[in-house]
């Protein structure tokens, strides 16, 4: 136990003394938080700028309770040069130009941005429809209801922290792990502690103890910024995280075991390390949902430990699901860890 203690706190001081690693585990990856945070945080729902030319009777007619509802998704200037008007839209500056011809409403817009042109499009055809229905007095026989199934107070940070705070556990058990092999291994501390009256039991348990100490601290820092400055609220069994890092702590741990037993020099380790972690992040969802993705890509993205530790603590902090959620991706990113210790275990080596 005294072995342990030693050698866990000398590991522990070693990784807050070593400014590169502390700066790729924490801070950089903290970096993107603060980034998207400052994006994202309290926005506005994006409004479709119009120009209206002349009168616009079907749109001027409107029902002011109409007119509100529009107002929360159109932003409707007036002019009277409707090749200007035009002209705006070919650049970007406007999203669509409205005009009345007797009966018939005319709306140029530009495909340039098709999520744009397709709610302008929507918009305008919801407004002809109710103009019609006003007219012939008919009541619509079908009526739509809408309702999001999150609850309303639900952020956009609330989707990106899980997967931000996934990359940051992989990096920094990743490249501890790595980078701490290659380097015992150049200057020979791990052949004086194979030689010392250590158990080796005590050295692997030392090292994992501080990766997932690490790891905790990651998660505390991730949280208590999300909370403190971005209204970050945690939701569902969200205490599950603890045992979904620790098991997604071994597996990255697995990873950079690997990458150091094949490395010979520290900036090789690194370089495999982020080979590895990098793409997986971007192949993962923490940057980005692959909703639209292709279908080969969610296909490689499903092998990937860091999608499933990333689907584990958005299912267990965000979506409100309880702990049985956490329980799959667990035993998933334990699997992969034995895996791949084994094949790292077969390749590791005390010295040069």
């Amino acid at each position: 136990m005294n072995a342990f203690r030693s050698l866990a706190r000398a590991m522990l001081k070693g990784f807050f003394r070593d400014k590169m690693a502390f700066f790729f585990a924490v801070i950089f990856p903290l970096m993107f938080l603060v980034l998207f945070g400052g994006i994202f945080t309290d926005q506005g729902a994006s409004k479709s700028e119009v120009i209206q030319i002349g009168a616009v009777p079907v749109l001027d007619d409107t029902p002011r309770e109409v007119k509100a509802s529009l107002a929360e998704s159109l932003e409707i200037t007036t002019s009277s040069d409707e090749k200007d008007a035009i002209e705006q839209v070919r650049k970007g500056d406007a999203d669509a130009v409205i005009s009345q011809r007797g009966d018939e409403l005319v709306v140029r817009y530009s495909q340039a941005d098709q999520v744009k042109a397709a709610t302008v499009q929507g918009t305008f055809q919801a407004i002809v429809q109710s103009a019609n229905i006003a007219v012939t007095g008919e009541a619509p026989r079908f009526s739509l209801s809408t309702d999001q199934v999150e609850d309303d107070s639900l952020k956009p940070i609330q989707y990106y922290t899980p997967g931000l705070m996934g990359w940051a556990i992989a990096s920094g058990a990743t490249f501890g792990a790595a980078t701490n092999l290659v380097v015992w291994r150049k200057n020979g501390l791990l052949r004086r502690l194979r030689l010392a009256p250590i158990p080796t039991r005590s050295v692997v348990t030392a090292r994992v103890a501080v990766s997932i100490a690490i790891a905790v601290v990651q998660a505390a820092i991730f949280l208590g910024v999300g909370v403190a400055l971005f209204g970050l609220r945690l939701t569902g069994s969200w205490p599950m995280i603890v045992p979904l890092l620790v098991c997604g702590t071994l597996a990255f741990m697995a990873i950079g075991l690997l990458a150091g037993a094949i490395a010979k020099s520290e900036e090789a380790a690194v370089g495999i390390a982020n080979f590895v972690v990098l793409p997986m992040a971007f192949l993962s969802g923490s940057f980005f949902p692959l909703d639209g993705a292709p279908g080969y890509v969610t296909a490689i993205s499903k092998v990937l430990p860091l999608k499933h530790l990333n689907d584990g603590m958005l299912d267990t902090m965000v979506r409100g699901e309880g702990p049985a959620a956490a329980l799959l991706p667990m035993a998933i990113l334990l699997g992969f860890a034995i895996v791949v210790t084994a094949i790292a275990s077969r390749l590791f080596r005390w010295d040069d």
